[in-house]
């Protein structure tokens, strides 16, 4: 579910949705129903798996620790080379 999860950048929105689904299918996988009204921590010690939001931070972490050790002429750390002062932002649309 969380393939690739350290490359697109993922809003709150997002990170509930995954939730939800993985909410679902952990209920699935025990046989509860949302009208058994079994908390969700529980539900998540009895299979034994982390929180989502755990899992996406530390995809996260871990690719951020690979971009640093790449070397400084890498063409992903040329971008932190680059100067932005210069650059002028729009204010949105003019009408």
């Amino acid at each position: 579910m969380i393939y690739d999860a350290e490359c697109w950048p993922a809003k709150k929105k997002h990170t509930n949705k995954i939730n939800v689904a993985e909410m679902r299918m952990l209920r699935w996988m025990c046989g509860y129903t949302r009208k058994d009204r079994m908390r969700n921590e529980y539900i998540r010690k009895k299979v034994g798996v982390a929180p989502i939001e755990d899992k996406l931070r530390e995809s996260w972490l871990r690719w951020f620790g690979h971009l640093n050790r790449r070397p400084i002429e890498a063409p992903v750390r040329k971008i932190e080379l680059l100067n932005f002062a210069h650059v002028q932002r729009g204010h949105g649309k003019k009408l």
